[in-house]
């Protein structure tokens, strides 16, 4: 068993909102790991790194995607950060990655000041620009497809990955 595709980018991709509208196109469930973490752990990702710390949550990132990759069978959404382990990019190899690219102004626009998510708590516009250079090669590095997200709506950019990724 593997995901029919696991979506990546960095935070205002796009990744749970087109990951959702590509498994309804091909008929398969949806998942983010975000979500699967928060389930785990009892508490929202931020109460996460503020109760226990940014390794504590990695930690948790890094065993609900392997056990993902293992199991799961549809549209799988990876948080932002999760490439940043080198472990999780070796386990994606083998899968069909699909890498959601955004730029800064897109980015900002969806992603507002940061509310909910830890990293961009402090300086949002400063922060998320750093990540995204410093992640872009990673994603890169994974991906299978990468497709563009800036000034396109969701819609279309599932309709185009549907159109590339197979359902057995």
């Amino acid at each position: 068993m593997a995901p029919v595709a696991v979506v990546v980018g960095p935070p205002g991709a796009g990744k749970t909102t087109v990951g959702q509208a590509i498994a309804a196109l091909l008929g398969v469930e949806f998942v983010d790991t975000d979500h699967l973490i928060e389930q785990r752990a009892g508490k929202p990702i931020p109460e996460i790194f503020f109760d226990e710390g940014e390794e504590t949550f990695r930690q948790l990132e890094r065993e609900e995607i392997a056990g993902a990759l293992d199991s799961f069978e549809g549209v799988l959404a990876l948080g932002g950060g999760a490439i940043l382990d080198p472990g999780t990019r070796d386990a994606l190899r083998p899968h069909t990655v699909v890498f959601l690219s955004v730029e800064l102004p897109d980015a900002v626009k969806r992603v507002g000041l940061g509310a909910g998510r830890p990293l961009l708590s402090v300086n949002p516009r400063a922060t998320l620009k750093y990540l995204m250079e410093q992640r872009r090669p990673l994603y890169a590095s994974v991906a299978t497809h990468t497709v563009s997200t800036d000034s396109r709506p969701p819609s279309e950019i599932a309709a185009e990955l549907a159109g590339l990724l197979k359902v057995s």
